[in-house]
């Protein structure tokens, strides 16, 4: 049976998945590839051979295929979007061919050059931005940089193997240099300030090689919707699929999760718990200045995105259950009907450093307060969940300031697993939360949704990207109010942990000598 529908492809770090939807994005089958980091590097360095993605791309489909025979499916692709895992560096020479492995997101070795670059350009360069990994290969692999004629992600070189163009979607475009938020490409005055620094590095490395300006390496700027190129003779054979097929630009993992669940409108905001905590913030303008524990990146269709991001997420909640001896089943109900300050007791969640709130050194988690009448399950566990929420709120404290709209909360990740964990965020945010049934964050049912929208794109019959993703919600969300009284009490409760993260300093005199 000829089934007409849409493809989604992720690059994860650790492996590569591909779905295919009905024409409804009814999800019908996926399949998996995988591929390893490159071996033998030093601590903290991690690389990915690109032609490792393009082999697990083949092992997907062929996965993909081997479930849709089973289901007696002729799959018929409408169009197809990819998703990837943001800030990598692919360096390749005029003939597309990669100039060695591809440095990850989670690679450590550029922290300086990012300080540098936030310094001087003015802006937030985090050290996995991919141009401040491009300056750090300029100074310290000045052999490879001398070769290089375009640079990527690792989801953009998979869409030029693809469809033998250089595009990328605005999002992902935005994790490898900052967008104008006016034109909607990358920055024309930093793009200048950038070869300046560039220049100066390369006379101290290069010699006599000039190096390409950096506007020359990256590649075109798309918004969802827009041509992302289609599927060329090479891209056709790697997929086993017609050549011709329409093309998403290709994003980041974090603008397709936020495509996921269905974010879009400014004062929408994505929490997700988990190990680590992320919330994005759909922003109504540019954000001003530098604020260390907040991101800067863009929605597929460019509308900036401010991320804040937690090392410490529910780690310090999971220990605590176990010291409780319980598991999740027996704790979490404790922790719904203990009081909303949690019996007075305060809890500092931090498990590993903060680099975002100034916390150099981990190991310094505890809950303060406990005695005969407030040391019970209940108390402590839902103390050190309200710090983690607490620090959220913390580095969301300069969007606060500078009146960034905050309409809306969708929950998301392991914390949702107990949904009326919901009413303590909303509490403490004051915020309305919503818990999405419809809504999924995964990052390749995201790529299916923007490639469900270049071909309605394509045949007039989509041109907001808001609207669009509003018309996809199905099923009946779960929806917190803030109560007034909790929001009061959770209020006084901050301004105290607030004093006890100003100590954390003698705090690590304490624990670490």
């Amino acid at each position: 049976m000829k089934t007409n529908g849409f493809l989604g492809i992720d690059i994860g770090t650790q492996g590569l998945s591909v779905i295919f939807t009905d024409t409804e994005l009814k999800i019908l089958a996926t399949g998996e590839g995988t591929y390893d980091m490159v071996p033998g590097l030093d601590s903290g360095c991690y690389e990915q051979q690109p032609c490792d993605w393009e082999t697990a791309i083949k092992d997907a489909m062929t996965d993909l295929r081997k479930k849709i025979s089973s289901m007696q499916i002729d799959m018929e692709v409408l169009a197809i979007g990819l998703s990837g895992q943001m800030h990598g560096e692919v360096l390749t020479g005029e003939d597309g061919e990669p100039v060695g492995p591809a440095r990850l997101w989670c690679d450590g070795r550029n922290e300086d050059e990012g300080n540098e670059l936030t310094e001087r350009l003015g802006t937030k360069c985090p050290k996995r931005m991919t141009a401040v990994r491009w300056l750090w290969t300029i100074r310290n692999q000045p052999e490879k940089a001398a070769h290089v004629s375009h640079m990527t992600t690792p989801a953009g070189w998979i869409a030029y193997r693809l469809t033998g163009c250089w595009y990328l979607g605005i999002g992902d475009a935005a994790g490898m240099f900052p967008i104008d938020q006016q034109s909607l490409t990358y920055n024309t005055h930093m793009l200048a300030d950038f070869d300046s620094i560039a220049t100066e590095s390369a006379k101290k490395s290069l010699s006599n090689i000039t190096l390409s300006k950096l506007g020359d390496l990256l590649p075109s700027v798309k918004k969802a919707g827009e041509d992302g190129g289609s599927l060329d003779a090479h891209g056709a054979k790697l997929l086993g699929l017609p050549e011709g097929i329409p093309v998403a630009p290709a994003e980041g993992d974090q603008p397709a999760a936020l495509a996921g669940s269905l974010i879009a409108a400014p004062g929408q905001v994505s929490m997700s718990f988990g190990t680590s905590v992320v919330a994005n913030s759909v922003g109504d303008r540019a954000f001003e200045g530098i604020s260390i524990p907040i991101d800067h990146f863009c929605a597929p269709d460019g509308r900036p995105i401010n991320m804040v991001w937690l090392r410490n997420g529910t780690t310090a909640m999971n220990m605590a259950v176990s010291l409780f001896g319980g598991d999740f089943s027996t704790i979490m109900p404790q922790v719904l009907r203990a009081d909303a300050d949690c019996g007075g007791l305060l809890a500092l969640p931090f498990m590993d450093d903060e680099p975002g709130l100034g916390i150099s050194h981990g190991g310094t988690a505890m809950v303060l307060g406990l005695d005969n009448e407030t040391a019970t399950p209940g108390n402590a566990v839902k103390a050190m969940l309200l710090a983690t929420i607490f620090n959220l709120r913390l580095g969301s404290s300069q969007l606060d300031k500078q009146g960034y709209p905050r309409t809306e909360i969708i929950l998301s990740g392991g914390l949702v697993k107990t949904p009326e964990l919901g009413q303590l965020v909303a509490d403490a945010f004051n915020t309305p939360v919503t818990i999405l049934e419809g809504g999924d964050e995964g990052t390749a049912w995201g790529a299916v949704l923007m490639a469900k929208f270049r071909f309605e794109s394509l045949a007039g019959r989509a041109s907001d990207w808001t609207q669009f993703l509003e018309n996809q919600k199905t099923g009946t969300p779960t929806q917190f109010t803030p109560h007034v009284q909790s929001v009061e009490t959770l209020n006084g409760v901050f301004e105290r942990y607030q004093k006890l993260v100003r100590m954390h300093g003698q705090l690590e005199s304490v624990t670490n000598q």
